[in-house]
């Protein structure tokens, strides 16, 4: 039996299928389906907050006003429309990750979410060893380096800590994701809390690419592609489209399922990959690093 989907998941679940109602619906002009604008007439939400439902970041308050749009869309069976505004409550039910929205970027919370329901993973850091891979000591350093720019409390540091080791756990489920990191060698040299943070990080990055389900590269200081903005892929098989993530120079995360912009980043991956070094180079490479602390 397939495990439960997360809220973040369900929400998107229910956004996909409203935009594939709205657009193949017959009640446009021409039965070419309906615009957002034309959809929101006549009920209590906005152009915008559908637009929100339909990426996944936002549900029905009313489901009254959910009804009302299946009707528009033509729905009639009453099974699909029960299992949508079931699908709809579902969602807006509280999980793990509600404690931490607060210590996350914008954008980023909805990528977390679904990071339990990914199959596989493809990440890429040039400057920053993947919050995947950190250990807890290194994730700590990391924040007290910005803690006067940002303001940080010790609190807001402690939860953010242990959210990205929570986060960890799709490594060691039973089920495992199947993850393929590459860290530019960068990521690797810049000391973060000291020789020993260092030298533990290592350890782990060695140990996590021993395991079957992770590959971990090091794209090495010399002439070849790459890109200055570190990102992560998440493919989830069949039962959602592909997603990626990008950085801002702003904090925030921006994350999209447009199979171009997919299918541009997974080229970027790709030609990193052919660049960096083989993955059985991996220990030899942080032997090396580790011998120079």
């Amino acid at each position: 039996m397939a495990a439960k989907r997360g809220r973040t998941a369900q929400r998107l679940e229910l956004g996909l299928q409203l935009r594939q109602l709205r657009e193949n619906c017959d009640a446009g002009d021409h039965g070419t389906g309906l615009t957002r604008k034309q959809a929101v007439q006549g009920l209590r939400i906005s152009e915008a907050s559908l637009q929100r439902i339909e990426t996944g970041s936002l549900n029905f308050r009313n489901v009254g006003d959910l009804r009302k749009l299946l009707t528009k869309y033509g729905v009639t069976d009453e099974e699909v429309v029960e299992s949508l505004v079931g699908l709809n409550r579902d969602s807006n039910q509280q999980d793990w990750l509600t404690q931490y929205r607060g210590l996350l970027p914008a954008g980023l919370p909805g990528f977390v979410g679904l990071e339990p329901e990914a199959r596989s993973m493809k990440a890429y850091h040039p400057t920053v060893v993947y919050g995947l891979l950190q250990t807890e000591a290194y994730a700590r350093a990391t924040h007290e380096l910005h803690k006067p720019i940002e303001e940080y409390t010790s609190e807001f540091i402690r939860n953010s800590v242990e959210l990205r080791m929570r986060r960890q756990e799709v490594l060691t489920r039973e089920h495992p994701v199947k993850l393929h990191v590459i860290l530019g060698e960068a990521a690797l040299r810049y000391p973060v809390g000291g020789a020993e943070v260092m030298r533990e990080q290592y350890g782990r990055i060695e140990e996590l690419s021993g395991w079957d389900h992770i590959t971990i590269q090091v794209l090495p200081f010399r002439r070849s592609y790459r890109s200055t903005n570190d990102f992560a892929i998440l493919d989830f098989g069949n039962e959602l489209p592909p997603r990626v993530q990008t950085d801002s120079a702003w904090g925030s995360v921006s994350t999209s399922d447009k199979p171009r912009e997919v299918d541009r980043f997974l080229r970027r991956f790709d030609a990193m990959t052919a660049s960096a070094l083989p993955p059985e180079d991996t220990p030899d490479f942080l032997h090396r690093l580790e011998r120079e602390l």
